[in-house]
C-alpha cells in the first residue's frame, strides 16, 4: 500500500496535468523541452565535425529533404588601368549550391516507472548524455567519411566504399563523384623517396623518425613530412592560414608521437597534447583533433609489415573552416506514455546534411604503418 501511495506520488508531481479524454497523448515524466535541449547541448560540446566545419546554417531547416541555398563568394578580376580607356564593369556571377538535408538518425528509449521510482541514478540525466554521445558518433562518422571520400553507413563498420553521391551540385566541375580533388589526394607516389614496386596510388608507408636518427626508414614518410605535404597543398591554392584544422586517427598520433620530441614541443608547446575531439595547440599551422571515428579499409592502418598495402589502410583528412558547410538540427524530442506498460518513452531525431563547398582547400592522405 505505501509503495503504491508512493509511485502515485511521485508521477503526480513529475508528469504534466492532462485535460479529460486526452490520456492518450504524451504526458511522460520527462519533459519534451527540457530533454531537447539536453540532448542537443551533450552534442554540440563533444562534436569534431561541429569544430571544423561553418555550420552557420544550424537552425535553418526542419524537415528531411529540406534544401539549403549558400552563396559562393564571387571571384574578381583585376585589370591593367590605363588612361583613356573605358572601364569595363565586371557582372558578378552569383553562384550558389544547394545543401540538401538527406541524412536523419533517431534514438528511443523506455524508463519504468517502478525501476525509476527505486533507483539513485537521475535516468533522465544519464540517458540525455548517452543519446548526445551516439547522435555525435553517427553524425561525426558519416561526416568524416564524406569528407574523406568514402561512405560510413553506420557506427564502427569498415568504410570500404568509395563515395559516389554528390550531394546537390558539385562546387567545382572538376571534382570526383566524391566532390574532392585528385591533386587534394597524398599517396604512395607523392613522395619521390618511396619507390616501391606498387602502384602509385596505393597508402603511404608511415613511419616515425626516432629521436637520434640520422635518416628515417627506406622507403616511408614520417607523419611531419605528410602533415607539412598537406599544408603546402594548401598553401598552393592559396588558402587562408587562419582557420586550418587537421583530424588524426589515434594510429597516426601514436606514431606522431614517436617523432623527435623537440620537434613536437617546438610545435604543440610545453603543456600541449593531444585530447580526443579537442584541439590542442597546433602543428604546423593546423588546429589538431584526434577522432578515431576517420574511415578505415580493410583492417585499417595499424596492419604492418608490407609497404605495399592498398587494402588495409586509414585517412586523415585537413582543410580550412570555410571548406566544409553544414546544416544540422535535433528537430524533434517527445516523450510520451507507453500504452502497453507503466513506462516513459522517450525519442528523438537528428536531421543534418553536408556539402564541400570548397574542394581546393580538403586535403586527404591514406596511409598504413610500415
Amino acid at each position: 500500500m505505501y509503495a503504491l501511495v508512493f509511485i502515485l506520488a511521485k508521477e503526480d508531481n513529475m508528469a504534466f496535468q492532462t485535460a479529460a479524454g486526452y490520456g492518450n497523448l504524451p504526458n511522460g515524466n520527462f519533459s519534451p523541452v527540457i530533454y531537447s535541449q539536453k540532448v542537443q547541448q551533450a552534442f554540440r560540446k563533444t562534436s569534431v565535425v561541429e569544430s571544423i566545419t561553418n555550420s552557420d546554417y544550424f537552425g535553418e531547416i526542419a524537415n528531411y529533404g529540406d534544401t539549403v541555398k549558400i552563396i559562393k563568394e564571387p571571384e574578381i578580376t583585376v585589370k591593367e588601368y590605363a588612361r583613356g580607356v573605358n572601364i569595363q564593369p565586371q557582372d558578378l556571377d552569383d553562384e550558389d549550391f544547394s545543401l540538401i538535408v538527406d541524412k536523419a538518425n533517431y534514438f528511443a528509449f523506455k524508463v519504468d516507472d517502478i525501476e525509476e521510482a527505486h533507483s539513485h541514478v537521475n535516468f533522465e540525466s544519464m540517458a540525455s548524455d548517452r543519446a548526445g554521445y551516439r547522435l555525435r558518433d553517427q553524425h561525426d562518422q558519416e561526416v568524416l567519411g564524406y569528407l574523406s571520400g568514402f561512405k560510413q553507413s553506420s557506427l564502427n563498420t569498415v568504410a570500404g566504399t568509395a563515395n559516389d553521391t554528390v550531394n546537390g551540385t558539385k562546387a567545382v566541375s572538376t571534382a570526383g563523384s566524391d566532390e574532392l580533388l585528385t591533386s587534394m589526394k597524398l599517396r604512395k607516389d607523392s613522395f619521390g623517396n618511396i619507390t616501391t614496386s606498387s602502384a602509385g596510388d596505393h597508402s603511404i608507408p608511415l613511419a616515425p623518425r626516432m629521436p637520434g636518427a640520422t635518416a628515417q626508414a627506406t622507403a616511408t614518410a614520417t607523419p611531419l613530412q605528410v602533415i607539412a605535404r598537406m599544408g603546402r597543398l594548401l598553401d598552393t591554392q592559396f588558402v587562408d592560414t587562419e582557420g586550418r584544422w587537421l583530424v588524426l586517427h589515434p594510429t597516426f598520433v601514436e606514431i606522431l608521437k614517436d617523432e623527435d620530441s623537440r620537434l613536437l614541443n617546438a610545435d604543440f608547446g610545453e603543456s600541449g597534447g593531444l585530447r580526443s575531439g579537442l584541439a590542442i595547440g597546433s602543428l604546423h599551422g593546423f588546429d589538431i583533433y584526434m577522432s578515431n571515428n576517420l574511415p578505415a579499409v580493410g583492417t585499417g592502418p595499424g596492419t604492418s609489415g608490407s609497404a605495399n598495402q592498398n587494402s588495409n589502410y586509414g585517412l586523415i583528412v585537413a582543410g580550412h573552416s570555410s571548406s566544409v558547410a553544414t546544416a544540422s538540427q535535433i528537430t524533434k524530442t517527445e516523450s510520451y506514455r507507453d500504452p502497453d506498460s507503466f513506462a516513459d518513452i522517450v525519442r528523438g531525431m537528428h536531421l543534418y546534411g553536408r556539402k564541400i563547398l570548397r574542394p581546393e582547400a580538403i586535403v586527404t592522405a591514406k596511409y598504413n604503418v610500415a
